[in-house]
């Protein structure tokens, strides 16, 4: 049977599609719903415009008028939790948020539509009632005391960013409905082909060894708390391998936990032979989260987050990055390994003007993988190089990592953002050093193109025309925040205009590129924030369960000192990069981390000028730590979209093996800030 293929540009156009197909009329509701949906997100992405001319609007009025006005900020955040909210649904009616796929690429199609059904009933269905009916409770509340801004000079009805909660999570449910008939339609008139079902045996296996790894750490804990926070750990782990997107699984293990939670408290769990609990969670206590959602939504800092999203996507449209490598290569010609010091010498040069690996990576492997398999370099290398480079800019500021890492540890972006500057700035010179030792070496794995001629000064010439505009912007943006001139989200506004100058100025932007960009910027923000929902009831009922304590406890159960107690963490956080994005382990892990690190007393130099200096030196060696993540397999992000941009004779093997000497050389960059703090807090201290 065949199958309608949504179109996600255009979804107007896939509607269209369905009325020469052969199942119109069963097909229809689906697509009309997805259809609808996905029209909503077209429309609402727009806003994202509105919020550019919001922030710079309000520091031209700062700066050139001595004007403040309050209003201009909340409306910042009404556009921001418009924008987040309803692209939650988009990215999930166009199949953008974020998923494991290590077992998923092994099943057949089939089996990905059964789990995505019974993840859908079984994990969405309970997370999205709870949100719409709690919802809808905050919002009328809000509306009947005709709630308004805490500032005399704000906005008014403040219920009606209020309302945007049970409305994106009515949309997400319909987004939702419309992927369950469509599934199960296929299901149903599909002809079932051989290895239908292909892959679900090893799913089923898999969950089953978690669930006696589960069992089997029981035993390691005494009280019933902590044996259901062993469990839920165990449980979001193993239903990641599904291929169930990771905000929904964080969502629905949370909201089944908490009804596990509540059968404890009341007795009705006695067959198991387990102490009763004391927990206090039910469903009007989870309901609480619905205002730990609109504070997110309301975050003044996270609003920075799709402005830098669409400041690095944006540049990426201008052309800049394949600018920097026609002029670079002719300057790096006659060097051994010179295409590889350009790529990495780029990668830089894009960390430090947008945060996106996966456009980053695609990037630089699209403009540099053809030309080293031509010039022969040695296939390992070459990919290692690429994805190792387009990975800076999760560390080099300004990174949305880091947005995301102030925000949870109650810290400055603009100090983390200093602090974060030297050791990637090291990481991106022990990769340089790397490639010119090895190819000084190794001539084979690096070899120079014939024909090359030496740099003259028309060569040199091309390089400062193309860089420097780009070096201009990052200035504009690092240096406004660094200087105290704006906040940084003031900043990432400005940035996102000034790249859109950039590609103006290069003739390189027009409507479809402009809305190529809103849409891209759109559903990167929305599954990110889809993370921050799931997360968001995840971490509530942990820490109810008392998840914050026993991690705690069982840390400093190990009787390590300060500094071996800090290696340690590092040392579980680089293992989790293994199996999770750094996303979850920003918002789930990284938090529970902040009273241990605080109660350890560490002495580290401040220079009398920051506050929390041991904490901010802890949250960079973490942000190190989680580099190593996109490179690290099966959940290497890096790896996955360099695999999917790769010419054919770079193979799986070559990528992993290339691999291995940058999570090295990423290590040792690690052990350079973990030796020497001062790489961390200097630079802040000296800003102030």
């Amino acid at each position: 049977m065949s199958e309608v293929k949504p179109v996600d540009q255009d979804p107007i156009a896939t509607f269209e599609a369905l009325v020469e197909h052969p199942d119109a009329d069963r097909y229809r509701p689906a697509v009309a719903i997805d259809t609808f949906v996905k029209a909503v997100g077209h429309v609402v992405m727009w806003a994202n415009i509105a919020l550019i001319a919001a922030i710079t609007s309000q520091v031209a009025l700062r700066y050139f008028l001595n004007q403040n006005y309050p209003k201009l900020d909340e409306i910042q955040w009404h556009i921001y939790g418009l924008v987040t909210m309803i692209g939650v649904s988009y990215a999930l009616a166009t199949d953008s948020h974020v998923r494991v796929d290590l077992l998923h690429l092994q099943l057949s199609r089939p089996s990905q539509r059964i789990i995505e059904i019974v993840g859908i009933l079984l994990l969405m269905c309970p997370f999205l009632y709870l949100m719409i009916d709690q919802g809808f409770d905050y919002f009328y509340e809000s509306y009947r005391v005709g709630e308004r801004s805490d500032s005399p000079t704000g906005l008014p009805a403040r219920w009606a960013l209020k309302a945007v909660i049970p409305i994106s999570f009515v949309l997400l449910a319909l987004a939702a409905l419309a992927r369950l008939i469509h599934d199960f339609h296929a299901l149903l008139t599909e002809t079932d082909g051989e290895g239908a079902g292909r892959g679900l045996g090893l799913v089923a296996w898999s969950l089953f060894g978690f669930i006696l790894i589960a069992i089997a750490l029981s035993f390691l804990v005494e009280t019933t708390e902590e044996k259901l926070v062993v469990a839920m750990f165990i449980s979001f782990i193993a239903l990641l391998f599904t291929g169930f997107p990771v905000a929904w699984t964080l969502a629905g293990i949370g909201v089944l936990f908490c009804g596990v939670a509540y059968l404890f408290d009341n007795d009705l769990m006695a067959w198991t032979r387990l102490e009763s609990t004391f927990t206090g969670l039910d469903y009007l206590t989870l309901g609480a989260v619905v205002n730990r959602i609109y504070a997110t939504m309301s975050n003044a800092v996270l609003v920075a987050l799709p402005m830098f999203i669409f400041m690095g996507l944006m540049l990426d449209e201008s052309g800049v990055a394949q600018r920097l490598m026609s002029s670079m290569q002719r300057l790096f010609g006659t060097v051994r390994g010179g295409l590889a010091i350009t790529v990495t010498l780029i990668g830089i040069i894009l960390a430090a003007s947008t945060g996106i690996i996966g456009a980053s990576v695609v990037l630089l492997g699209v403009l540099s993988l053809p030309s080293m398999v031509e010039q022969k370099y040695a296939p390992s290398l070459a990919a290692g190089v690429v994805s190792a480079s387009g990975t800076l800019g999760i560390l080099i500021p300004p990174s949305i990592m880091l947005v995301i890492m102030a925000d949870q540890m109650a810290l400055s972006v603009g100090d983390l953002f200093m602090a974060a500057v030297f050791p990637g700035v090291i990481i991106g010179l022990l990769y340089l050093v790397y490639i010119f030792i090895r190819a000084y070496l190794n001539p084979d794995v690096a070899p120079v193109p014939e024909g090359a001629r030496a740099p003259d000064w028309s060569a040199v010439k091309d390089v400062l025309i193309a860089v420097l505009p780009t070096l201009g912007l990052i200035i504009a943006v690092l240096g406004s925040i660094f200087a105290g001139i704006t906040t940084p989200t003031e900043a990432s506004g400005i940035g996102a205009l000034g790249a859109t100058l950039l590609a103006l100025a290069y003739g390189k932007l027009n409507f479809k590129k402009l809305k190529n960009v809103l849409i891209s910027t759109f559903n990167t923000t929305a599954y990110i924030f889809a993370i921050f929902l799931g997360a968001t009831i995840f971490s509530y009922v942990l820490r109810e369960l008392g998840g914050d304590e026993l991690i705690e406890s069982m840390i400093a159960s190990t009787g390590f000192g300060a500094t071996a107690t800090i290696i340690f963490i590092l040392f579980i956080v680089f293992l989790l990069g293994f199996v999770l994005d750094w996303i979850e382990i920003t918002l789930i892990v990284l938090p529970l981390m902040r009273p241990i690190v605080n109660g350890l007393g560490l002495d580290i130099p401040g220079f009398g000028e920051i506050d929390e200096p041991a904490l901010l030196w802890f949250v960079i060696l973490v942000a190190v730590t989680l580099q190593t993540s996109f490179l690290t397999p099966p959940v290497g992000f890096a790896l996955f979209y360099l695999k999917g941009v790769c010419p054919p004779e770079i193979r799986l093997n070559h990528i992993y093996r290339g691999i291995v000497p940058f999570v090295l050389l990423q290590l040792t960059g690690l052990a350079v800030v973990f030796l020497w703090p001062q790489l961390a807090t200097w630079l802040p201290s000296v800003a102030y």
